[in-house]
């Protein structure tokens, strides 16, 4: 009989931790990502290129991540050839970012809802953050002029600087969960648009009179971002993983 008692436990016991489960998720996240990058600067003519990432979140909730994110990237624009000033940019730029993102998972009812299910994953943020530049451009002129023949003009500006930035977030994360319903990775879509205050992304700086210069140096992302949780599981105040019929 006392055998009997014992496996009775050991099954509800089971029973209990794996309903728990659905609540359950790991503090914190360690991933890469790699993204598509396009400049807005002042100069015309912008290329996409490659930027990549590496990161570490903590989880406030499974659907309030806080994230700090060094990036590393090249920004290249203009053309020696194709521009009609001549100028052109590579900028071999570090940046670091802390952002948090809100997912509708946290302020929506999902669970018995397919619909609701379906768009928790759905998510905005914003945060702060650093710009270190590293520019190589053409710093004088190839278009002469009666004033200033070819290369006796010096483009104002700087070739590094360091200059605040701040990200504007836009995504969706698919959560894959292991066998207790706990999500244990996260593979993020995600479209981020950086505000750089300063002339430092293309390295040019000239006066508004001679080029067209009415708002500051940015740049967006196109990225895919996959993280990895792990740390002493926390418990939810609801199911992580909804039922949706």
């Amino acid at each position: 009989m006392k055998k009997y008692f014992l496996l009775f436990v050991l099954i509800l016991t089971s029973v209990i931790v794996k309903a728990q489960g659905d609540y359950n998720f790991s503090p914190y996240g360690i991933g890469f990502g790699v993204s598509t990058i396009r400049g807005y600067t002042n100069v015309a003519k912008q290329n996409n290129t490659l930027a990549a990432n590496i990161n570490f979140t903590y989880n406030y909730s499974p659907y309030v991540p806080i994230t700090l994110e060094l990036e590393d990237g090249r920004l290249w624009g203009g053309s020696r050839v194709t521009d009609p000033s001549k100028r052109e940019y590579e900028n071999n730029y570090i940046a670091l970012y802390v952002h948090a993102d809100l997912q509708l998972g946290q302020i929506i009812d999902y669970d018995y809802s397919a619909f609701n299910e379906a768009i928790k994953n759905v998510y905005i943020g914003g945060g702060l953050g650093f710009v270190n530049d590293n520019v190589q451009n053409q710093r004088t002129n190839l278009v002469g002029s009666q004033d200033y023949p070819i290369g006796t003009y010096v483009y104002p500006g700087s070739d590094k600087s360091l200059n605040l930035a701040i990200p504007l977030r836009l995504g969706y994360e698919v959560k894959i969960y292991n066998e207790y319903d706990e999500p244990c990775v996260r593979i993020d879509f995600e479209y981020q648009h950086n505000i750089v205050f300063g002339e430092g992304l293309d390295g040019y700086d000239d006066p508004p009179s001679q080029f067209k210069n009415q708002h500051p140096d940015q740049y967006r992302e196109i990225s895919v971002v996959l993280k990895y949780n792990f740390g002493t599981i926390r418990a939810f105040t609801k199911r992580i993983r909804g039922t949706s019929f």
